[in-house]
């Protein structure tokens, strides 16, 4: 039952009640020894890395399974209930201010796992990049304000981050997880889930796109001037024209997802770029104030010039279920679902909070799998 990849949810604002905050925290620590004791920390990164999995954790602590705050008060609670030297992972990162202190606390945390600086520098580039990829090499339209890193003794780690889209006022949530990927830049997420698919996304970590990423790639190792010239010929009326095809007296759209160029390219960074000479896409993704606008730029002189697509698909690919009674958009797991509920009750069962409150829970996990 492995899906990382995204998840959309409504943006909401508040806070979660401390009353309901600190149930939440003893509800999770129960469901977080029980999987350890039982799988594992390994499956317990696993699993929290699969958005079905992470929501149906989130309804059963008793947080609106369908509201953004799920996100960043299911990870504060599990932040809360995680105790590094007892339980062997930890949780760095959180929510706005505290996502810049990833990094920061990346470090504090491996030297109480007396972690190597190699692989303490391997986790914080991991953090690093797949923030760089959901909030730059894929532009969705969501701006990350959740960031956080769990990661073991051995160095497994997974991600949880999410993006707002203030025009549409939802929220998208974005999984990772080391063991289910290959390549920053290939094709990171294993399956990606969603409530709502949208028209135009820029996807440069899709292999679809690996075309145009070696060509964006070949212009910033080459001379910035002639990069420079690329750049003003799609000023031309010659290629601003095959955006558009005159028919019966009206302009009709053929390629919208190319009219969005960036106004200006930070030459300045090219330069620097030029004088770096990346190796690979993911060196030049990985370089500092290397953002949307240098990424957007040069995939669209990369298509629009030399004829190398990148993708623009959306990379949602289901909607947010386990499966449909009907098979779309594809048959139950049920196995996946019974063991889920089945963990997870028995992480109720375990937990220090009252009878009451564990009986809610189960209530709230049956509820939630009986929507899916």
């Amino acid at each position: 039952m492995v899906k990382t990849g995204i998840a959309n949810l409504p943006l909401h604002g508040g806070k979660a009640p401390k009353w309901l905050f600190n149930r939440m925290v003893k509800l999770s620590e129960g469901i977080i020894d029980l999987i350890i004791d039982e799988y594992g920390k390994v499956e317990f990164l696993k699993r929290i890395s699969d958005p079905f999995w992470f929501q149906a954790l989130s309804c059963v602590l008793g947080f609106d399974w369908h509201s953004s705050g799920c996100t960043t008060v299911t990870c504060g609670a599990l932040k809360e209930a995680i105790k590094p030297e007892e339980h062997g992972f930890a949780i760095a990162g959180g929510k706005g201010k505290a996502s810049r202190k990833t990094l920061e606390q990346i470090e504090k945390i491996g030297g109480i796992y007396n972690l190597s600086s190699s692989k303490i520098k391997n986790l914080q580039y991991s953090s690093r990049m797949a923030a760089k990829v959901d909030n730059t090499a894929i532009q969705d339209g969501h701006s990350l304000y959740h960031h956080v890193l769990l990661f073991t003794e051995d160095g497994t780690w997974g991600v949880i981050q999410q993006g707002m889209n203030s025009d549409t006022n939802y929220a998208r949530r974005y999984h990772w997880f080391s063991n289910n990927f290959d390549s920053f830049i290939c094709d990171p997420h294993e399956s990606i889930v969603g409530e709502k698919v949208k028209d135009g996304v820029l996807d440069m970590s899709s292999s679809a796109s690996i075309s145009n990423q070696n060509t964006s790639v070949d212009l910033v190792c080459d001379n910035p001037l002639h990069l420079r010239s690329d750049f003003e010929k799609l000023k031309k009326p010659i290629y601003q024209s095959t955006l558009y095809n005159f028919s019966n007296g009206s302009y009709k759209k053929e390629a919208i997802e190319c009219l969005d160029m960036p106004r200006s390219i930070n030459w300045n960074k090219m330069r620097e770029l030029y004088e770096f000479q990346p190796r690979n896409y993911e060196e030049f993704l990985s370089f500092k104030g290397v953002g949307p606008n240098t990424v957007r730029a040069l995939a669209l002189i990369s298509d629009l010039i030399y004829g190398d697509k990148p993708s623009w698909k959306d990379p949602v690919k289901y909607s947010f279920t386990v499966g449909g009674k009907d098979g779309v958009p594809f048959p139950v797991d049920r196995k996946a679902m019974d063991e889920s509920t089945e963990i997870i009750k028995l992480g109720i069962n375990q937990s220090t909070v009252g009878n009451k409150e564990k009986i809610n829970a189960i209530k709230r996990l049956n509820n939630f799998f009986n929507l899916n």
